[in-house]
Order: structure tokens, then C-alpha cells, then sequence
């Protein structure tokens, strides 16, 4: 299983997509075994070049890309927070970066309701 938000994210692209990893290789011209190696942790800082690439290869929404491309530079991300956002594409890139600037002292976060709270905020 993934252990980086990049990883995980980059890996349900791909799975979305119905991609192998040498699929993803093939269509992006990166090595499958560095997309291994990103999508379980190994690696965390891929270049533009390689980013580009897989974006490329995967074309997935918008939203989906500006969350990869923020991942990329923010590894710390609870992947938790990533299910959340995967499973309700509603969730805007913007409502998402704001979700992750959240801070949770002492309890178990509740995305749902700091969504809400920021999306009444935001209006």
C-alpha cells in the first residue's frame, strides 16, 4: 500500500484509469519502476519533466491534477483527507488545499464538517 499522498494519489489515477504499471510507463516514457517507487514511497520529489508526463499519459480532470501537482510539494498530507476528496468529487481543489491547511489538536479530524465550515466561509 502507498505510504506518501503522492503515492496514493498517483496510484488511484492510474487504477481509475485502468492502467498497469507498464502501461503508465509506456504511455508517459517514464521507467515503471520509478512510477513503483512513487506510488509506495520510495521516491517523493519527481521532477516537472516526470510530472508532466504522467499527467500526460493519465489526463485526468482538472481538479485531480491540481491535487497531484500540490502533492508533489506537500508530502505531509494525511491520506486519510485523500479518501475523503476521492470519494466526493464535489470537493474543489481550492475546498481541498484549504482542508489541508486544517489543524486537528488532539482529535480524529472530521473532514464533512470542516468542509462545511469552510464552504460557508467561502460564501
Amino acid at each position: 500500500m502507498p505510504e506518501t499522498a503522492l503515492g496514493t494519489w498517483l496510484k488511484d489515477l492510474r487504477n481509475r484509469r485502468g492502467l498497469s504499471l507498464r502501461d503508465l510507463a509506456d504511455r508517459s516514457n517514464v521507467d515503471h519502476a520509478y512510477i513503483y517507487r512513487l506510488e509506495t514511497g520510495v521516491k517523493e520529489a519527481p521532477s516537472d519533466v516526470v510530472v508532466e508526463k504522467l499527467l500526460a499519459a493519465l489526463a485526468p480532470p482538472k481538479r485531480d491534477e491540481e491535487i497531484l501537482r500540490f502533492l508533489v510539494d506537500h508530502s505531509n498530507i494525511d491520506i486519510k483527507l485523500l479518501d475523503f476528496v476521492r470519494d466526493d468529487p464535489k470537493v474543489a481543489f481550492d475546498e481541498f488545499h484549504m482542508l489541508t491547511t486544517t489543524v486537528n489538536r488532539g482529535a480524529r479530524p472530521d473532514y464533512a464538517t470542516m468542509l462545511a465550515r469552510i464552504r460557508k466561509i467561502m460564501k
